[in-house]
């Protein structure tokens, strides 16, 4: 009796901390929901996956060299429901995107909105409720 209660108070901790870890991985507390950053730059590479995409954009600073920005979105599941296909960004594509950056200063941030330059068309990953129109 003792083992079949030992392993019912084991089977329930495993469950209770099951919530905790998939709120850390589907956490944002690594991104700084209180800042927006707006960047233009061209399309590297459009890594559409799960579980988080991925819009990794080339960025010219002021003195010539570039930086490649991530920005994280949902899954294509997602996206795809959000109207956002692999295809609106491939290589070479001229964006203007905004997201929340990173806490630590490294160059990426949560893509909250991104606009096709040269169709002016918009897309919101997060909804527009979560991204300045």
């Amino acid at each position: 009796m003792t083992k079949v209660l030992l392993a019912a108070a084991l089977s329930a901790l495993g469950i209770a901390a099951t919530p905790g870890l998939v709120d850390a991985h589907h956490s944002g507390t690594m991104f700084d929901d209180k800042k927006e950053v707006t960047l233009e730059g061209v399309v590297k590479e459009f890594q559409y996956t799960n579980p988080h995409s991925w819009l990794l954009v080339d960025v010219t600073n002021p003195d010539g060299s570039v930086t490649t920005w991530g920005f994280e979105a949902e899954g294509p599941n997602t996206l795809m429901q959000r109207k956002i296909r692999r295809s609106d960004f491939t290589p070479g594509t001229r964006v203007r995107i905004t997201g929340h950056p990173m806490k630590d200063g490294r160059p990426a941030a949560a893509w909250t909105k991104g606009v096709r330059v040269a169709d002016g068309m918009e897309f919101y990953p997060r909804g527009r409720g979560n991204a300045q129109e």
